[in-house]
């Protein structure tokens, strides 16, 4: 495809800090490099109108979930697992909610490089094998993070390294730790859908964590009775569903239209959201 056919790029960049009660998050990137070489316009920094508005910069795809996945009949749930796991409420009516439940992927990841020099764990395998530690997950559950009511997101400025030297787990199996790490991720998520998203009767995962069968099973076993499945039920494949959102929130900066949901965010009003790095134009 030409580039000429291409109205703009969305570019997220990569988030090093999140700290919106400090007043700031920090994505790192180079729209404007990117603008030059590809002779597209570019646009980033999606998050900080919205802090600058009192928000918490994210999530940011729930206004995308609700254009594309909401439903007039069912209650539905989009939880994107990524570093981060997020939730979408999509009710059939009312105001559409969301936050960050907690870490997803970013600790079983972390976890699996340090024992094994993986990325990360293939389908979940290494954690599957694992037995869950009762103690440590406990006093993980305990994280004042997880009964903040939202708005509220998170990031590795809290999920991390030093967050996990906090638990007594240092004579336990590694794999047992992996197990109790995917439990963790399943219960945080499993805990937020059962205490605001109630009637919720589907949920649709995506991002990376859809592949995660070790959590994806547990979110089953913590959810019982609901229907779970990946956005690819939904006619979206899961490892597309955070990228498109993001060429969605390009379209509406450069339509002028609001990207962010203040029920969300915690914003004070909708904002358009981004900077825009225009293709330099033909002389």
């Amino acid at each position: 495809m030409p580039s000429a056919a291409i109205r703009a790029c969305g570019c997220h960049g990569q988030t090093i800090r999140h700290r919106p009660d400090a007043g700031y998050t920090l994505q790192i990137g180079n729209p404007a490099l990117l603008a030059e070489l590809t002779g597209i316009s570019v646009v980033a920094d999606f998050r900080s109108r919205d802090v600058a508005a009192g928000g918490q910069g994210a999530p940011l795809v729930p206004a995308f979930h609700a254009a594309v996945f909401g439903s007039d009949a069912a209650h539905r749930v989009i939880v994107n697992i990524g570093g981060i796991a997020n939730l979408t409420y999509l009710p059939p009516r009312g105001e559409v909610t969301g936050f960050d439940t907690g870490p997803g992927n970013v600790l079983l990841d972390l976890w699996i490089q340090r024992h094994l020099g993986k990325q990360h764990d293939q389908a979940g395998a290494w954690a599957q094998g694992g037995t869950v530690l009762a103690e440590p997950l406990a006093a993980m559950l305990a994280e004042p993070y997880f009964a903040r009511r939202p708005p509220k997101s998170c990031g590795r400025d809290l999920f991390n390294a030093a967050w996990l030297k906090k638990f007594p787990m240092r004579r336990a199996a590694p794999q047992d730790v992996e197990a109790t790490l995917a439990e963790l991720s399943a219960r945080t998520i499993a805990d937020a859908v059962a205490q605001y998203c109630a009637q919720a009767d589907e949920l649709y995962v995506c991002g990376g964590g859809a592949h995660n069968l070790c959590v994806i099973e547990r979110l089953h076993r913590n959810l019982p009775g609901r229907q779970i499945a990946t956005t690819a039920a939904l006619g979206m494949d899961p490892d597309w569903v955070e990228a498109i959102a993001f060429a969605w929130l390009a379209k509406q900066t450069l339509d002028g239209r609001p990207g962010n949901l203040a029920a969300v965010t915690g914003a004070g009003g909708e904002r358009v959201l981004g900077a825009i790095y225009p293709a330099q134009p033909t002389l």
